[in-house]
């Protein structure tokens, strides 16, 4: 059932991605394939950056471009996602997330892949990216996460914090060994609560975060992040305060980027390729300057005070 909604809704994404750009039946300068992972805002947010920031810039040189979206649903099917895109030949490919670069390098050496979403390009490569692969990174300061969850909560030696994360994100276990170091530098007791099945396990370790921990982070966890209603609730009913590495409704506080600003970013990149005036290999990974959000009404009910500055 899961396989089959994931091919629905990629072919609807497919139907809207043609809108406004160039109608399917015609023939337009360059063909994009777009491989996201799933749908959650800040995924959703990147690719919309994208596309639009891509458009604008090949439309300011008389240039047309047919954007192919196919949302994969789960990260096996990135690989298959991808595939169509080979077939094809596409001029381009964005891989949204980090399953989806990991399918689109392993599948093309001379197609040029861009990423977003993408937190550690040399974690994902082990230190080899591959020239035909740049993009944009949603990489934060994990230092400064840390140190903000530990001044706004007060926390101390002895305290602990619970990290909720997906077992399959590699991202995401890097973030975790990061968040993890720094706040045992200060005492503080960290324990990963990771899970495989979204809907049931997710609840089931969230409760258990929830009841021994004083606060809960999350990193920029794909899978989290499209089903963090569920954190979000069993977090609120029990005051337990939840950091996010993304902006979210059920945060307290995040230092984040712009998820769109980050779509837009490797759009601008994107049409620099297509056009001829730069290789992927020309381009270092861009990370974006994050932000501090604070979510007033829920810091309220939990009796967080938020900084004048």
């Amino acid at each position: 059932m899961k396989k089959v909604l994931s091919l629905v809704m990629a072919l609807v994404m497919c139907a809207c991605a043609c809108i406004g750009l160039s109608s399917c039946g015609e023939k337009t300068d360059y063909t994009v394939g777009i491989c996201q992972l799933m749908e959650h805002d800040s995924l959703d947010q990147a690719t919309r950056g994208f596309i639009d920031a891509l458009t604008e810039a090949l439309e300011a040189e008389g240039k047309t471009v047919t954007v192919d979206t196919q949302v994969a649903g789960e990260i096996p099917l990135c690989t298959t996602v991808i595939n169509t895109f080979t077939s094809k030949k596409v001029d381009l490919i964005l891989a949204n997330a980090t399953p989806a670069l990991t399918a689109a390098a392993e599948a093309t050496s001379t197609i040029p892949v861009l990423g977003t979403s993408v937190t550690d390009y040399n974690d994902t490569f082990k230190n080899n990216i591959p020239a035909n692969v740049s993009g944009t990174s949603d990489a934060v300061p994990f230092a400064d996460q840390a140190q903000m969850m530990i001044d706004t909560l007060n926390l101390v030696a002895g305290d602990k914090v619970g990290v909720i994360y997906c077992a399959n994100e590699s991202n995401s276990l890097v973030q975790y060994e990061a968040v993890k170091a720094l706040f045992e530098d200060a005492g503080i007791v960290v324990e990963a609560y990771t899970f495989s099945d979204a809907a049931t396990e997710l609840q089931a370790i969230t409760n258990s975060a929830a009841s021994e921990c004083k606060a809960i982070y999350v990193p920029s966890d794909n899978t989290v992040a499209q089903n963090d209603s569920i954190v979000g609730s069993i977090c609120s009913d029990k005051k337990i305060p939840v950091f996010t590495s993304y902006s979210s409704s059920i945060c307290y506080a995040s230092l984040a980027i712009d998820y769109y600003q980050l779509g837009v970013e490797t759009g601008k990149m994107a049409a620099e390729i297509l056009l001829g005036n730069k290789t992927p290999a020309d381009f270092e990974i861009k990370i974006l300057e994050p932000s501090v959000v604070y979510n007033e009404e829920l810091c309220a009910a939990l009796g967080i005070t938020v900084p004048e500055n």
